[in-house]
């Protein structure tokens, strides 16, 4: 099977294992799949690469948060809230931050658009019926260009967790001096691996 998105390879996964033959291939690239998909749950964000449309609503006149953004191709707001994007920012007009792509020592795609030349982000007023909250339109490439090494390693783990599953179906992964081993909820080697590019909500 084709393995859609994976933060990890078979060859990784088959050398942790130190896996030669290709019996189990089927069940391992699920795992990695499976294991991809919760990496993306944890942290909120993903970390591949595409190009699409995108639209947001303004934090404040000065600033709007962006999923992750490595580069902007256009930039447009809707001027009279009317769903139409009808002014083009030149690259003069915005920065993105954060400033070099380093956050908390880590290099990373931006998350910030802020205004700096002739505009402002447009905030409507809320009892205009016919405003639109969302008045600005980013064309560009998100997402991360390649997958942190501390992800790949997370994936690592997380899918040879995964595939040890099969043997241990009800979640028992074998007896210890106290009794049945069980699996625990989130694998502290992969939670420390992970948390710097975990997002952080706040109520």
């Amino acid at each position: 099977m084709a393995i859609v998105d994976p933060y990890c390879s078979l060859a990784d996964v088959k050398a942790a294992l130190r896996v030669t033959d290709t019996v189990d291939d089927t069940l391992l690239e699920i795992s990695i799949e499976a294991a991809s998909r919760e990496i993306d749950g944890f942290c909120e964000r993903v970390f591949t690469s595409s190009t699409a449309t995108r639209i947001y609503r303004p934090t404040d006149v000065f600033s709007v948060d962006v999923d992750d953004l490595q580069s902007i191709t256009t930039l447009k707001t809707d001027s009279d809230g009317d769903g139409v994007f009808d002014v083009t920012w030149e690259t003069t007009d915005y920065q993105l931050n954060p400033l070099n792509g380093i956050a908390g020592g880590i290099s990373t795609p931006y998350t910030q658009v802020r205004a700096i030349g002739e505009y402002l982000f447009p905030i409507y007023e809320p009892r205009n019926v016919n405003a639109k909250e969302a008045s600005i339109q980013i064309t560009g490439v998100w997402g991360w260009p390649s997958v942190p090494t501390a992800v790949r390693q997370a994936c690592i783990i997380l899918s040879l967790r995964q595939f040890s599953r099969y043997q241990s179906p009800l979640g028992a992964m074998g007896f210890g001096d106290l009794g049945v081993m069980r699996v625990g909820r989130v694998d502290p080697d992969v939670e420390k691996l992970l948390m710097p590019f975990r997002k952080m909500a706040f109520a």
